[in-house]
């Protein structure tokens, strides 16, 4: 599956549209991973549980769009577009979404 946030695959031509396709999680973090987060915001760095835990997420939204995507017949997806939000206190939402086409 070729993912592209432009609009169009370089040296292809798009001969199908499928139209949107999407994928989301949402995340929660850790207790424990508080504690360490409130321990690096005093001495500063990086938080890198809830790096890891974002990236999860992005994969699990990546592969739930390419799923809906290969069901409609698609081998690309262009214009690929991530968005987050809270939804409520220590839960996070990553939204992925994308154009289905065929490309030759």
């Amino acid at each position: 599956m070729i993912i592209t946030t432009i609009n169009h695959v370089p040296d292809k031509e798009i001969t199908t549209h499928y139209g949107i396709v999407s994928g989301s999680t949402v995340k929660a973090k850790h207790a424990g991973s508080d504690l360490l987060a409130g321990i690096k915001n005093f001495f500063g760095g990086e938080i890198s549980t809830y790096t890891d835990l974002l990236e999860s997420a992005r994969e699990v939204a990546v592969e739930r769009m390419v799923e809906q995507a290969e069901s409609a017949g698609a081998n690309a997806i262009i214009n690929v577009r991530m968005a987050t939000s809270a939804i409520t206190a220590g839960a996070a939402e990553i939204y992925v979404y994308g154009t289905a086409v065929i490309v030759e």
